[in-house]
């Protein structure tokens, strides 16, 4: 079997010391036959997926966080080349719903017990996104993480304990299935997968291979009760909170007055009004089956 690691050298990089030999002591090679190539640029990642899908490469590892994986999986959408992640980033949403495990070598591991499965994709106003992606406070945060020199879990949730205090909720107009509903809303993350990263559960129950994107819209709260959906966030209750409303569906209309967005933690402006769609069963994936 053909694996090429894609990776991403600004991710992550204690993780990357000795990758190329911690590759060869710990994936079966009599299994894959591997090669490896470094990004030198922002969306370089997506064109080396593309490449391999030319050279039939069976499966990509992208070796980076969110970001690396967002670029890899739009190079390989609609192929048969299959997706692998090693988490190598801030929160690892995607890696990590699928039970990747944090250590790199326990990681590396984990591809020699994987197995092929298709998933959905899902895209905002045409651009893809795999995990989770929204508007409100997250998309807010993302913007601001993006331009911090001081990179990592700890500094991500400085900034968010900052600015959830000033952080005004919104109108949000969402139309979806017949139905037309108005929510006053400091979050609205459409998920693919379950969770933003490190644990952070937004949307505990979804699948990736339903047909449906989960819309999780949190509804304007004190702000003393932070510390609590922070609680409920973590584990995996977030869902149960009579601020959470999630709603399942395969295409959704919203509107806003502020179209600040990312798509799995990176920036993005979408408009005022942003069409989600789901894409059933069109991106393969390679993911620890033990």
């Amino acid at each position: 079997m053909k694996i090429r690691f894609i990776i991403n050298p600004i991710s992550g990089k204690a993780q990357h010391k000795g990758l190329e030999s911690r590759i060869e002591k710990h994936l079966d090679l009599n299994k894959f036959d591997f090669d490896y190539f470094y990004t030198e640029r922002p969306k370089h990642a997506t064109e080396l997926a593309q490449q391999a899908v030319k050279d039939k490469i069976d499966v990509v590892v992208a070796v980076g966080g969110d970001g690396t994986m967002h670029e890899c999986s739009k190079g390989l959408l609609g192929s048969q080349t299959a997706l692998a992640v090693l988490p190598c980033g801030s929160g690892n949403g995607f890696a990590f719903h699928f039970g990747m495990e944090r250590d790199i070598d326990k990681a590396i591991k984990q591809l020699n017990i994987s197995d092929f499965k298709t998933i959905d994709s899902c895209t905002a106003n045409g651009l893809p996104f795999f995990n989770v992606a929204g508007v409100g406070f997250d998309a807010h945060i993302a913007h601001l993480f993006a331009t911090t020199k001081v990179r990592g879990f700890s500094s991500y949730v400085k900034l968010v304990l900052r600015e959830c205090a000033i952080y005004p909720a919104q109108d949000y107009t969402l139309e979806y299935d017949g139905k037309k509903e108005v929510y006053n809303a400091v979050i609205i993350s459409w998920a693919n997968a379950t969770q933003f990263g490190n644990g952070a559960q937004i949307s505990p129950e979804s699948k990736v291979d339903d047909g449906l994107t989960e819309i999780c819209v949190l509804k304007d709260f004190r702000r003393f009760l932070v510390p609590v959906l922070l609680y409920r966030l973590f584990t995996g209750k977030i869902h149960q909170s009579k601020y959470m409303t999630i709603i399942k569906t395969k295409s959704i209309t919203i509107s806003c007055q502020n179209g600040q967005s990312h798509l799995d933690g990176e920036g993005h402006d979408l408009g005022k009004k942003i069409n989600i769609d789901t894409h059933p069963k069109t991106l393969n994936v390679y993911i620890p089956y033990g």
